[in-house]
């Protein structure tokens, strides 16, 4: 096993802007997953777009200040991605999303020569990069997505094909529900499928046998970038050789220190 363990993230960054107290966080499932992987003790880098606006200045020191590679992190014209943000109940809940210049990021030549330098590429459904996803494919590079609660998105129907390890969430669904959607969507290309369920933890299935996540007890201050944690985690796990369980506890750990405190990062 190789030591140095490099995951690049791909996509979305924006500023979790909270307009009960002014208080603004970067952030981006992307952004964040790098951030925590570097966390847990591995390398990563981000791939993106921010604005020549002070959020985007804060985006690019705030992550590099992270120990994240942002050598692909470009500043063009124009606004820094924003998320508004309330609080309800310790609960993040999302209004207007403002995607500035991030509509418009689309990857180059270099920038998929890059990722592919890395040993696992990750994005997710606001990345603006389900297009480039063969691209990938054919070069070799195992690929993660997070579709979040929405597999039916147009990019989320894009990408699914050229995934190998897939993240969904849903916390109301039964575990009968939630099986047949794991087999459901595992017929469709990934290798490893995983739904994260709040306060029930997280199901898994790779195609032959189906997996049982728990929950390591905290206490909740913000939920702001829990399910990116669990998927670091994860990935992490995965990249060093563990096991699926092993993966999904160690993605529950993650989680657990990513709640006791507001923000994502």
């Amino acid at each position: 096993m190789k030591d140095e363990i490099k995951l690049a993230a791909v996509g979305d960054n924006c500023i979790d802007y909270y307009d009960q107290t002014g208080d603004a966080y970067p952030g981006g499932n992307p952004v964040n997953v790098a951030v925590y992987t570097v966390r847990l003790g591995g390398q990563a880098s981000y791939t993106g777009v921010v604005g020549d606006d002070e959020y985007g200045a804060l985006m690019r020191r705030a992550i590099a200040g992270k120990g994240v590679d942002v050598s692909h992190l470009r500043t063009e014209p124009g606004a820094t991605a924003l998320s508004h943000v309330a609080l309800v109940n310790g609960d993040r809940v999302f209004g207007d999303y403002e995607e500035g210049v991030m509509e418009t990021f689309r990857l180059t030549d270099e920038d998929v020569d890059f990722l592919c330098s890395h040993d696992l590429v990750v994005s997710g459904l606001w990345g603006r990069i389900d297009g480039d996803l063969p691209r990938l494919k054919e070069r070799g590079v195992p690929v993660a997505f997070d579709f979040a609660d929405k597999p039916g998105e147009p990019a989320a129907e894009r990408a699914l094909p050229f995934v190998d390890y897939a993240f969904f969430s849903n916390d109301s669904a039964s575990d009968r529900e939630v099986e047949e959607f794991l087999k459901a969507i595992s017929t469709r290309g990934p290798k490893i499928v995983v739904v994260t369920r709040g306060e029930k933890g997280s199901m898994a299935y790779d195609g032959s046998r189906f997996y049982l996540g728990g929950i390591v007890p905290c206490q909740v201050v913000d939920t702001m970038g829990a399910g990116d944690s669990f998927i670091a985690g994860f990935l992490y796990g995965l990249m060093r050789g563990r096991d699926i369980p092993a993966c999904m506890a160690l993605g529950a750990k993650n989680s657990s220190v990513t709640l006791g405190y507001a923000g994502a990062w």
